[in-house]
């Protein structure tokens, strides 16, 4: 059911500095902030070969992510995400199976301008998960 790995979310403090590591030190090719309002947070993207890294920071204070921050106060990988073929069909296939979707089940438009649904992390061994319908 799930495709390829879409990306991996690391929480971060200050964007602009993780940013700056990521350009500066690794030399990787690193994109423009993006807030994302409907998702309480700012975005940058870091492209890889084979796959994408997302830096978060909490956008306002009522950000869900400030809470993670706040219990990892260093930051640290909050998600990843897979991409799907069809996100409702997945979202009804998992819900049959027992798991869990995070909000009310219906897809919200991701960084991407794609829908996403994210899954709660008790139901896979302790890790948010993301679901991006390719």
């Amino acid at each position: 059911m799930i495709g390829r790995l879409n990306h991996v979310a690391i929480a971060v403090k200050n964007l602009e500095a993780a940013a700056a590591v990521y350009r500066e030190t690794l030399g990787a090719e690193v994109s423009e902030t993006v807030p994302q309002p409907d998702h309480g947070v700012s975005t940058i993207f870091i492209t890889l070969p084979n796959t994408k890294i997302e830096l978060l920071e909490p956008l306002g204070e009522s950000s869900p992510l400030a809470k993670f921050l706040e219990k990892n106060p260093d930051g640290g990988i909050h998600h990843i995400c897979y991409e799907v073929d069809d996100i409702l069909a997945a979202r009804d296939r998992l819900v049959a199976k027992g798991a869990r979707v995070l909000g009310n089940g219906d897809p919200k438009i991701g960084a991407h301008g794609k829908p996403v649904l994210f899954l709660h992390p008790k139901d896979f061994c302790g890790t948010l998960v993301e679901l991006e319908q390719r």
